[in-house]
């Protein structure tokens, strides 16, 4: 699948969210898995100083999770959370696909320079994995919210193992607008997500389109089976932070798009 429907476009705008079935093959998928398990093992060819990389925490409790920074912290599985993996050739080529680069000119505009705000690795180590509050994605240190979020499974997603939870339809406006990352009150999380909630259960390889402002959580893992997926948000490239030294993005699609030998 290289564009999508106008049915399927029409669904996402109408729910928030589109499950795009399954975008990687067997040897695509295996070879995302070793490089992210590389990743985390600290034996892959990569720049760590440049990764940003968190260890899971113990209780399962959002606040105890690990220290985010750049760098390795030791030869494990059990990391929760990779950043900076538009630096990997394999991640790269996921997030060039054609269907993303179709979804982003939808989004962005034909004509539009789209680049890359984040991309990383969120992981649910089995028996492990750190409960995500209710939330919509957004930054208020950016001109403008970044909308577009796609998000592959690397291991089933399922409801035991802590698969994403959404609310349909509840992109269409913020709830919590003064909360710098869009984490919703215990009173809003109630009044807001106590019903209609879908789990977002995938096989590996499979995808889903997300818009930022969907509101998302996702559970501890129950199971034996980790959660492993990649996430990528892409945006306009011109957007920018409002305070603070200015930063670069890297170009996915359009002119200066980023390529990797």
């Amino acid at each position: 699948m290289d564009i999508l429907s106008d049915t399927q476009w029409e669904t996402y705008q109408r729910d928030g969210f589109l499950v795009l079935k399954t975008l990687l093959d067997d040897s695509q998928l295996k070879a995302l898995q070793q490089r992210i398990d590389d990743i985390m093992l600290g034996t892959a060819d990569i720049d760590y100083s440049r990764t940003m990389m968190q260890l899971d925490g113990a209780t399962g409790d959002y606040n105890d999770a690990g220290k985010q920074s750049n760098g390795h912290k030791g030869a494990t599985l059990n990391y929760r959370k990779i950043q900076g993996l538009e630096q990997d050739p394999l991640y790269l080529e996921l997030m060039q696909h054609p269907l993303f680069r179709d979804i982003c000119s939808r989004v962005y505009g034909a004509n539009a320079r789209i680049a890359c705000f984040r991309a990383m690795f969120m992981n649910k180590p089995a028996g492990m994995g750190t409960k995500l509050p209710w939330h919509q994605d957004r930054w208020r240190n950016l001109d403008r919210d970044p909308q577009v979020t796609l998000w592959t499974a690397l291991d089933p997603a399922t409801a035991e193992n802590g698969c994403v939870q959404v609310i349909p339809g509840s992109h269409r406006a913020l709830i919590n607008p003064d909360h710098e990352f869009g984490f919703l009150t215990p009173d809003q999380a109630d009044e807001h997500c106590s019903k209609n909630i879908v789990h977002l259960e995938l096989q590996a390889g499979e995808a889903v389109l997300l818009h930022n402002w969907l509101l998302h959580s996702s559970d501890k893992n129950n199971s034996t089976q980790s959660r492993r997926a990649f996430s990528a948000c892409y945006m306009d490239a011109s957007t920018c932070y409002t305070s603070g030294k200015p930063v670069t993005f890297p170009i996915l699609f359009g002119e200066g798009e980023l390529t990797l030998d």
